[in-house]
């Protein structure tokens, strides 16, 4: 199929024949140097010719940068982004492919949904990111829900995205002073420019969450920053992402409030967590999630609040200097 002098994946008829034309694809994995790829092993099972997909494993410590480096030496029309964990299905990229039939279509992305072989705790972490009163507007990155559709950047995430090369270089790529939310800023900018975004549950890979508690804090008070950070590089103000925050700004003035009238949003947000924690633990027939996502679910929220408000008042690309980060790119072969 020709698109303005271009051949775009689709089908096209030859002699009475339908063919498709397959695009090609390069498979970008950042990791940390000499971290381990676990990704590769589902890889090895994936329903595409191999000849038309090239994988680049991106080392480094800086993975904005490694994203970059790696689509600056990419082959492929099209980008696939997993995460050293991500566990595809055999049909990803034939998925994917097939949205970019439409030439308005420039992101595809799925939910990236936690193992039932992962532990309790990590059960409770996904069970608290994918509800509604714990994740919010980004739930849908972290559970299967409703059909094929247009998007913003809530509903997609990094771990599990592909784009098309040539508008994420015309788009000038990710702004490599974020980190997190360096694919949230440059999606913002692609939707911003009259391009589509398609989110598609049956693209869904399989990640696990953090195995400690410290390590969850830890990943969403980095969250919370880069959001933040990215709310000075955008100039622009996510008011949904602002509520943990507002939140938590709320709690550290509560015991200087005399007027009881003042609890009642305490104990409307207690109930709520109550009620999501008992509906979750009854959906997964988990008995153990109710009283861990007590505990979950407001850590989240805190967590996240806590980062927001640091990214706001001290952005890190303000101190991260101009040094070039140091990148090492390695093809694989299945």
């Amino acid at each position: 199929m020709l698109v303005e002098g271009r051949v775009i994946p689709g089908f096209f008829y030859a002699r009475s024949r339908r063919i498709w034309v397959y695009p090609s694809w390069t498979i970008i994995i950042p990791v940390k140097p000499g971290g381990d790829v676990r990704a590769i092993e589902s890889l090895r099972e994936m329903d595409y010719p191999r000849n038309l997909v090239e994988i680049i494993v991106s080392e480094g410590c800086r993975p904005s940068s490694q994203r970059n480096r790696a689509v600056a030496a990419a082959a492929g029309e099209l980008l696939y982004f997993l995460d050293d964990d991500s566990q595809v299905k055999p049909d990803f990229l034939q998925k994917a492919a097939s949205h970019y039939v439409d030439p308005h279509v420039a992101v595809v992305g799925g939910p990236s949904l936690t193992p039932r072989s992962d532990t309790v705790l990590q059960q409770a972490f996904g069970a608290a990111l994918s509800s509604l009163i714990g994740g919010g507007s980004v739930r849908n990155r972290y559970r299967l829900a409703g059909s094929t559709r247009s998007t913003a950047e809530n509903e997609l995430i990094l771990c599990n995205l592909s784009f098309r090369r040539e508008i994420y270089l015309a788009c000038g790529g990710l702004d490599e002073r974020l980190y997190p939310n360096e694919e949230n800023e440059l999606m913002d900018r692609i939707l911003h420019n009259g391009w589509e975004l398609i989110h598609d549950p049956d693209l869904a890979v399989m990640r696990s969450q953090r195995r400690r508690y410290q390590d969850f804090v830890r990943q969403l008070f980095t969250y919370g920053r880069g959001r933040g950070e990215q709310t000075h590089v955008s100039r622009k103000i996510n008011l949904a992402s602002l509520v943990p925050s507002l939140f938590l700004l709320y709690l550290m003035m509560a015991p200087f409030l005399d007027n009881p009238v003042y609890t009642l949003p305490l104990l409307c947000y207690a109930g709520a967590v109550a009620i999501t924690a008992l509906w979750e633990a009854l959906q997964r027939q988990m008995a153990l999630l109710f009283p861990l996502l007590l505990i979950s679910i407001p850590t989240l929220h805190l967590a996240y609040g806590a980062g927001m408000l640091v990214g706001l008042a001290r952005p890190r690309f303000r101190d991260s200097g101009k040094s070039p980060a140091e990148v090492q790119l390695r093809r694989v072969e299945l």
